[in-house]
């Protein structure tokens, strides 16, 4: 977490943006990189050790991991894709879901305390190069290049007149403003989550450090205001791994979809 910082004068000054941009650990490496990768070995490591010796009655791992794999197969993937197709995008979805909800989490571990996902660049690359191009790719394979674009551009019984306004409207929309918008969502949720524990959380600090007793008593609010936001802010973690994926598995199933 950002260390308290305090102007010459001794007046707070609140956390912002700045504080979201660390300095490199060695070289060109920062500390996202690594919760990234740190991520990928965490998820990778519990589903080998949930998977090691599967049995008839699970244990302890066997059953969060068969839990989170039947959530992500039934109630989002097949929720959202229909019961014909879901089935190939399962894995993907899985690994969305996981990845997008552990680099959440680290937000709010000790010492960590830095949600990967509050810098846009991570949503993006996972909504750009890996939601995106599937969901188009599967959408073309199916119903080919030009039947395709009609069927995200043109709703079926769209008026030939309105037909000029609305093509560019929904080609801007599934084209552009989708993948913009699923990666803005979570991280705008990550950023201005992690920038209110930073408020609160060093706030309390500067004030219980303060000379004037009264201000000492005022601290211990402002630090139950930061352990009642780290709670909600958890909930918050895992609704927008949850978000994002079932926007993902719908986009991918309006791609497969017979009708608009």
């Amino acid at each position: 977490m950002t260390n308290l910082v305090l102007a010459a004068e001794g007046e707070f000054v609140a956390p912002g943006v700045k504080d979201f941009f660390l300095p490199p650990i060695f070289g060109e490496v920062t500390k996202p990189m690594v919760l990234v990768v740190l991520s990928v070995l965490i998820i990778a490591a519990f589903f080998l050790a949930a998977t090691r010796k599967l049995s008839t009655v699970p244990g302890k791992f066997q059953f969060i991991a068969e839990s989170i794999y039947d959530f992500g197969r039934n109630t989002i993937a097949r929720e959202q894709i229909g019961s014909k197709d879901f089935k190939p995008f399962v894995p993907l979805l899985l690994t969305i879901f996981c990845f997008i909800l552990v680099n959440n989490i680290f937000g709010i571990v000790p010492i960590i305390q830095f949600p990967t996902m509050s810098h846009i660049g991570f949503a993006l690359a996972i909504s750009l190069f890996v939601v995106y191009p599937v969901y188009h790719f599967v959408g073309f394979k199916k119903h080919g290049f030009v039947g395709y674009l009609k069927h995200q551009t043109l709703p079926p019984g769209t008026p030939w007149f309105v037909m000029p306004l609305m093509i560019p409207i929904e080609f801007a929309q599934k084209f552009v403003m989708n993948p913009l918008t699923l990666a803005i969502r979570v991280f705008a949720a990550m950023f201005a989550g992690h920038l209110l524990l930073l408020v609160f959380t060093l706030g309390g600090e500067f004030l219980l450090m303060q000379e004037n007793f009264l201000l000492k008593l005022v601290s211990p609010v402002a630090f139950l205001f930061a352990i009642a936001l780290t709670f909600l802010e958890a909930l918050i973690m895992v609704l927008q791994a949850y978000i994002f994926t079932l926007l993902s598995a719908n986009y991918i199933g309006m791609a497969l979809a017979e009708e608009h």
